[in-house]
């Protein structure tokens, strides 16, 4: 194998769900996981928005016949926030990411990130810091589980869009601080960055080892390289900082998703029409990238 390639390899390379199917019924799992395959993944990332419905049992099957791997993530609703200054509301949400969890660990998975901090959306103020707090506690309990468990968790930074509590890096590593967990890190997402962040590099660099899972989407969550974001950087200080976890290519289009996802992601028109053609395009160039990457930092 040349160095480009085992560099690539370094990093399992992977596909959000939602490029293939709305749900997770068997027949949208097996499509979706042999997609996944076709396409040239290492790992597809299935939502647990309703961890009840997924059935672990059927996935970890089909998984298996096909050598995909699998992590997990979710966006926490408003009726189950856990930053909320409600304790009933957080109480569902903790109640929901412990469910996450378990399902999570029943798919022989080792991940499970997002949005799990505040609720997925708009929010119409600032957080509290009573409801900081509860989500610093609830986070805590779950990665407590997580960990017996042997699953990281992820705190995404997300747009102001989606969530008042983290929308940076430096945001996500202060609650990962106070959460003092070690199976809790840093969730990055070029899609997210690229509005928040004044670059695409330094964030990286800062996150350092605490930077465990990488989301990559183009500025019109579209093709990969047809927008704004500078993957160049991004590629660079992965490269530079030895990062070796997921990259994983996530896209969505209401050609696929659920109308009350559409919603939630404000997808009012589709960068996308055929989701093996967007998705074979991410996984070429990122393969490109990351061995470009590789050979800029000799």
């Amino acid at each position: 194998m040349s160095g480009d390639a085992a560099r690539a390899a370094a990093n399992p390379v992977g596909v959000h769900a939602l490029v293939w199917v709305a749900g997770w019924s068997e027949p949208e799992a097996r499509h979706a996981i042999a997609r996944t395959r076709e396409a040239g993944f290492d790992l597809i990332e299935i939502p647990l928005l309703d961890p009840r419905s997924v059935d672990a049992a059927m996935t970890r099957r089909l998984l298996e016949e096909t050598g995909v791997a699998a992590t997990c993530s979710l966006g926490l609703p408003f009726d189950a926030d856990v930053s909320s200054a409600d304790a009933a509301v957080v109480a569902r949400g903790e109640a929901l990411l412990t469910e996450a969890v378990d399902v999570t660990a029943a798919l022989d998975a080792r991940f499970l990130g997002g949005v799990v901090h505040s609720a997925m959306g708009k929010h119409l103020a600032a957080p509290t810091e009573r409801g900081r707090r509860h989500a610093i506690e609830a986070l805590r309990r779950v990665a407590e589980r997580a960990a017996h468990r042997e699953v990281t968790i992820g705190i995404e930074a997300v747009n102001r869009y989606e969530s008042n509590l983290v929308n940076t890096a430096e945001q996500a590593l202060a609650l990962v601080d106070e959460i003092g967990a070690e199976n809790v890190v840093v969730h990055l997402d070029s899609y997210h960055m690229n509005i928040e962040e004044s670059d695409l590099g330094t964030p990286v660099h800062r996150c350092g080892a605490r930077l465990g899972y990488v989301h990559v989407g183009e500025s019109d969550r579209g093709y990969l390289g047809r927008g704004t974001v500078d993957f160049a950087a991004l590629f660079q200080a992965l490269a530079d900082t030895g990062y070796a976890g997921p990259i994983v290519f996530e896209s969505f289009s209401s050609v696929v998703v659920s109308p009350s996802f559409v919603s939630a992601l404000a997808i009012w028109r589709d960068p996308w029409h055929d989701g093996l053609d967007v998705a074979r395009s991410a996984r070429a160039f990122l393969e490109v990238h990351l061995a470009a990457a590789t050979a800029g930092r000799r």
